[in-house]
């Protein structure tokens, strides 16, 4: 029976337990999870009656897919505890953005199977978007029993060449808080012509929830949606001239490439 471990017990590794749970991937006896706050790994026991640990060892001991689920500052310092207990048979599975697998295969100093994974905070409603780069040491069974992790918390694709991931953050990744922002200016736009701040938000965040399930479903490109409910002369014809006006496109494409950018920064940093 396959065992998986998280060295890092925050909302990520979370949100991937539940979906585990969930979907049944994995059962509470196969997972364990290990932290420096102790508040984190007594939420996780008494949530979901998972086994957790103080200790980072314990989990790769125990562990045959080990998921490295720490901020990336602290990438270094784990591997350098850990590697001693890492070997070619364990899967090192890493969600910690901008770290190159190059960089864990010269932290670890040995060959081992290694996965790199840009996820995104909607996996903590099951409703992610995860982007996986395999190293050649993984197997196709290895791949598809990876795939299915990542599955429980939303939708997976894989890029065959590592530095698409820089693009993926800066999309994916950094995009929640992009959409964030849109349904805040969207609500205050309700606001200021009069609704209450609740029905606002409500009504902001149901049209991006419906606009993005009609986007993905529907089989429509979003120049064609757009165009669909654009009537001559109409109201929303009137506010997409405003937002032309106002960039909106060119500040995502910008924010977009910015957050990729430092993306690549943070991969730089690491070596």
């Amino acid at each position: 029976m396959k065992k998986i471990g998280f060295v890092g017990a925050g909302n990520m590794a979370e949100a991937l337990v539940k979906g585990l749970l969930a979907s049944g991937v994995f059962t509470r006896e196969q997972i364990i999870l290990s932290d420096v706050i102790q508040e984190r790994l007594h939420l996780m026991s008494s949530i979901y009656g998972v086994k957790t640990t103080p200790k980072n060892k314990d989990v790769v001991k125990s562990s045959d897919l080990i998921i490295l689920a720490v901020k990336p500052n602290m990438v270094s310092r784990v591997l350098s505890e850990i590697k001693g207990l890492l070997t070619s048979k364990k899967v090192l599975i890493s969600i910690a953005a901008g770290i190159p697998t190059s960089y864990i295969s010269e932290m670890i100093k040995k060959k081992m199977k290694i996965v790199r994974v840009m996820p995104n905070t909607p996996a903590l409603v099951l409703t992610g978007a995860s982007v996986l780069y395999f190293n050649s040491q993984i197997n196709q069974k290895e791949k598809d029993s990876i795939r299915r992790i990542f599955e429980s918390v939303g939708t997976v694709d894989v890029v065959e060449h590592e530095d698409l991931l820089d693009a993926v953050t800066g999309l994916s990744g950094s995009g929640p808080g992009y959409v964030a922002m849109f349904i805040e200016a969207l609500s205050d736009g309700g606001v200021k012509m009069g609704l209450s701040k609740n029905m606002a938000l409500k009504l902001a965040a149901q049209t991006v929830y419906g606009t993005a399930k009609m986007v993905l479903e529907g089989g429509l490109h979003p120049a064609e949606f757009k165009d669909k409910v654009s009537s001559p002369g109409g109201t929303t014809i009137e506010g997409i001239h405003e937002l032309e006006v106002g960039g909106l496109r060119g500040s995502v494409i910008s924010a977009v490439q910015a957050a990729t950018r430092r993306s690549k920064e943070l991969s730089k940093e690491a070596k």
